[in-house]
């Protein structure tokens, strides 16, 4: 109802200025061709130069007059109206003295021709001329007065203003009736929006609104539905994690209780077993705890530090950490060359974590490679084990909370490792891949999309060369 209020107040405003402007230049014209009238018949009398009396002159050029429809002469004489046509007029005696006394008042009437307009009681409102008349010889005053209604020479003006009145309000009546369908239109969206704002709940996210057309208001619609599954997707993940949590710390406890109740506090062995058994699940269940915060964390891509990081020291500083971890031989076998945007901490933590995970998997003493490329405006990161490897079917499996794969690899860690690096790639506009590693093994590779692309270098290098060059630049 505003927007149909402030629509409707807007057209008004607009016909009354333009009809206002119209009608004003209409009525100027109007009485600009009554001026000119006038001044014509005034400009086409003889001259009083040759008269003999102002009484004589006004007689030959009054008296002749023959009625006009609305229209009327007579003369005056010594202030006086006392020459009129002879065959009458259609102004009365009153009108006649209340047009000489508005003349007679005009500044210029004492020698000049002048224009003016007077209302009388009888003729209404009308349009007069005065030319002052003088005779040589002759020392009374006399003046011709010539006459229009101006109520009748409006008549066509004042239908043309009534006219546009009744127009003017079919316009605005129309103007309200599109305005009243548009609106209710364009706010369709806008009350389905509403509506379906209304029914979400924690549990039910609701329909999605229909967009049409390519306007404010259907991106705006589009930007909502957006939103929603946003949010329904973010409250489904933290119920599946919650699912997942009470899952995975329902064993530990279920195992705590289990021992508890079956053991024999008499037994100074028996107890310092059950003890034991529940310090190590309750490490379990830290780390598990400590393990969602740090996937928490790396999901929440607005913590992150964006800076320009070459692949190329990446590549080295990570093939020098690897080293730590014990019980395999760690080489760096590409080194690609480029540049990625993203928090270099997390992305160090994402493949450490590949090359973690590779180790728990691998056979001890096996060697594991790490390394880089480019190719094709992707930096590729990668991790490569000769382990049991990881079947077709599980290789998006891996990378889910608290999924493993069952098969030749154990089932050791909280299941979050690879589900932190997923989530970390992701973060940065990228994605994990696994592949097979030719001769054995599982494959794990970190893609990401390049800034500024370069030339991969394929140069094999020791981890301990690695080492040697870090020293050797510090």
């Amino acid at each position: 109802m505003r927007i149909l209020s402030a629509l409707v107040a807007v057209t008004t405003l607009g016909l009354l200025l333009t009809g206002a402007i119209s009608f004003f230049l209409q009525y100027e014209r109007t009485l600009a061709s009554i001026d000119v009238k006038l001044t014509e018949k005034v400009k086409s009398l003889p001259s009083p130069a040759t008269a003999t009396s102002v009484p004589a002159y006004l007689e030959s050029v009054v008296t002749g007059f023959l009625p006009v429809p609305n229209e009327a002469v007579f003369g005056i004489v010594d202030g006086q109206a006392a020459v009129f046509p002879a065959a009458g007029t259609e102004f009365g005696e009153g009108d006649e003295k209340e047009i000489v006394s508005a003349a007679l008042a005009q500044p210029g009437a004492d020698g000049h021709t002048v224009l003016g307009t007077v209302t009388t009681a009888d003729a209404g409102t009308v349009r007069y001329i005065v030319q002052p008349v003088s005779v040589p010889g002759d020392g009374r005053t006399g003046a011709y007065v010539r006459i229009v209604g101006l109520d009748a020479e409006l008549l066509p003006f004042r239908a043309s203003v009534i006219s546009y009145a009744i127009a003017g309000v079919a316009v605005l009546a129309a103007v309200a009736l599109m305005s009243w369908f548009l609106t209710g239109r364009l706010l369709a969206p806008l009350r389905r929006l509403q509506e379906t704002a209304e029914a979400v709940t924690l549990g039910h996210f609701g329909d999605r609104v229909e967009t049409d057309g390519d306007d404010e208001i259907a991106d705006f619609t589009r930007t909502v539905n957006s939103m929603f599954d946003r949010l329904e997707a973010s409250v489904d993940t933290q119920r599946q994690l919650l699912d997942d949590v009470r899952h995975e710390l329902k064993t530990p406890l279920t195992i705590m209780r289990g021992h508890l109740e079956m053991m024999n506090p008499r037994d100074p062995l028996d107890v310092e077993g059950v003890r034991q058994l529940g310090l190590s699940e309750l490490d379990r269940m830290t780390q598990l705890v400590d393990d969602i915060d740090l996937l928490a964390s790396a999901e929440d891509s607005d913590q992150f530090q964006r800076q320009d990081i070459d692949v190329f020291d990446l590549t080295l500083r990570v093939g020098g950490l690897v080293t730590a971890i014990p019980d395999h031989l760690w080489v760096v076998t590409d080194r690609g060359s480029g540049v990625v945007v993203g928090d270099d901490a997390r992305l160090r933590q994402a493949w450490l974590q590949l090359a973690d995970n590779a180790a728990k998997y691998a056979p001890a003493g096996s060697t594991i490679e790490i390394g880089s490329a480019v190719v094709d405006d992707v930096a590729r990161l990668w991790v490569r084990d000769h382990g049991p490897g990881i079947a077709p079917a599980d290789r998006r499996r891996v990378f889910r909370r608290f999924d493993r794969a069952q098969a030749g690899r154990g089932v050791n860690g909280s299941g979050l490792g690879l589900a932190i690096v997923d989530a970390i790639a992701r973060a940065h506009g990228g994605s994990c891949v696994v592949t097979e590693t030719p001769g054995g093994g599982a494959t794990l590779t970190i893609e990401l999309p390049l800034h500024r692309s370069a030339p991969a270098l394929p140069t094999p290098v020791r981890a301990e060369d690695v080492l040697h060059q870090r020293k050797a630049s510090e």
